[in-house]
């Protein structure tokens, strides 16, 4: 677990939430698959252990993890708050606990024909609304002769492929076509959306462990290989939603695509500065491109000119939607070079290129490519994991510390600041 939770909180707004991708299966809310309910898995002879086992290939405490300490358990009790009585009232969609546009992420909100008879939409986002409709896999799972690839066949979702659990989490902290925290809903109130797979997976406690027999039957590789695959699915997914929602038909298009400090500041402030991956000129509303600007950093690490495509086809990106020209032909070029950099994760080994990556972010923040708050809270976290996966992260604490300290309140970020930060790395 990364020394990592603590220095986030203080991270200014918590970062919570409520793809095209190559992945076969089908989202736990969209699949044929009945939900059973979180009091089907919740036996202590299931998952409902109070202390994990060892004589069993899963720890069975899992329930007892996500009930006390995941908090993906109170996400339905979220609804209930003033803050979500008061989006709702001001969005006039009713009540929040009992509004579709919420439930889609703050609970398990499959279909009223796929909940079974011990099915609660209170208890939030439970153990299906991760790991699939339990009604074909909730008996034979236990087997003996079961193993991992019949459970998935039957209805399991494949949460240890990081590009599945990419797309699932992003369903969510992201957006897909059916849902999404609109500039509507933020508007409204609800908080500013940020995600990054590997970190927001090492917040929650696990409820697993990577041991043997693990090892034997599901995919394991290390933080450096989640964090990447994870970078590469939201900039495919962003692609996604800019070609589903951007063009909502009115004067306005979906405004929560773009970069919400772009115009969220004072007035006084004068954020501009030229930058040559968007190309776009003050007063411009610049796409959020914070997923674009890391998979850059990585694709540079990892070579062979994929870097020059991605910067480039960015750039034409940006044009095209800021002078309503023809983005869609900028969408397919992105997404073709995605599906290149995603291609070679499968082939590459990113085990020594921890240092390189840090050096990488922090050069191109230097020279004030990476200075964008939503880029900024991504570089840190990237480094952050990177540093950790080298084992020398308490070395790099102070220094940690002092760049988080830049970006505790994003309303008041300064640039400058975090630059001068940045410049101090290894001093």
């Amino acid at each position: 677990m990364k020394k990592l939770f603590v220095r986030l909180l203080g991270f200014g707004a918590m970062l919570i939430a409520s793809a095209m991708s190559v992945a076969s299966a089908e989202l736990p809310q969209y699949a044929e698959a009945d939900h059973m309910g979180v009091a089907s898995c919740a036996s202590g002879v299931c998952h409902g252990s109070v202390r994990g086992k060892d004589v069993t290939s899963v720890l069975q405490n899992e329930y007892v993890v996500w009930s006390r300490m995941d908090r993906h358990r109170i996400a339905y009790q979220t609804l209930l708050t003033p803050e979500s009585k008061s989006i709702a009232a001001k969005l006039g969609i009713g009540n929040a606990h009992e509004a579709k546009i919420c439930l889609d992420c703050h609970a398990d909100n499959v279909a009223i024909e796929k909940r079974s008879e011990k099915f609660q939409i209170e208890d939030g986002v439970g153990c299906e609304a991760c790991h699939g409709g339990a009604q074909q896999y909730i008996s034979s799972h236990v087997d003996v002769d079961s193993n991992h690839k019949a459970n998935v066949s039957a209805g399991l979702y494949p949460t240890d492929q990081p590009r599945e659990r990419a797309e699932l989490c992003l369903s969510c902290h992201l957006g897909t076509g059916e849902k999404m925290a609109t500039h509507d809903i933020m508007g409204a109130g609800h908080p500013r959306v940020s995600f990054e797979l590997d970190t927001f997976g090492a917040l929650q406690p696990p409820h697993y462990v990577v041991d043997d027999d693990y090892k034997a039957e599901k995919w394991h590789g290390s933080n450096i290989d989640v964090w990447a695959i994870g970078q590469v699915t939201a900039a495919k997914q962003t692609l996604a939603l800019i070609d589903e929602r951007l063009n909502q038909g009115g004067l306005f298009p979906e405004i929560a695509l773009f970069d919400c400090h772009a115009c969220h500041h004072s007035m006084s402030e004068k954020r501009w500065t030229a930058s040559e991956r968007s190309g776009l000129p003050p007063g411009a509303v610049r796409l959020n491109d914070a997923n674009f600007v890391i998979v850059l950093a990585l694709a540079e690490v990892m070579g062979e000119g994929s870097d020059v495509a991605l910067r480039n086809e960015v750039k034409k990106l940006h044009l095209a939607v800021n002078k309503n020209g023809d983005y869609s032909s900028s969408i397919a070029a992105l997404t073709t070079t995605l599906n290149q950099i995603d291609s070679k994760l499968s082939s590459v080994d990113l085990s020594s290129s921890a240092q390189p990556l840090i050096e990488a972010m922090i050069r191109n923040t230097i020279a004030g490519n990476l200075t964008d708050y939503v880029v900024a809270e991504q570089a840190i976290m990237a480094i952050d994991m990177l540093l950790e996966y080298r084992g020398v992260r308490e070395e790099y604490s102070l220094w940690l510390d002092q760049v988080y300290s830049t970006l505790q309140d994003e309303d008041n970020f300064s640039a400058d600041d975090y630059i001068d930060s940045m410049r101090l790395f290894g001093a």
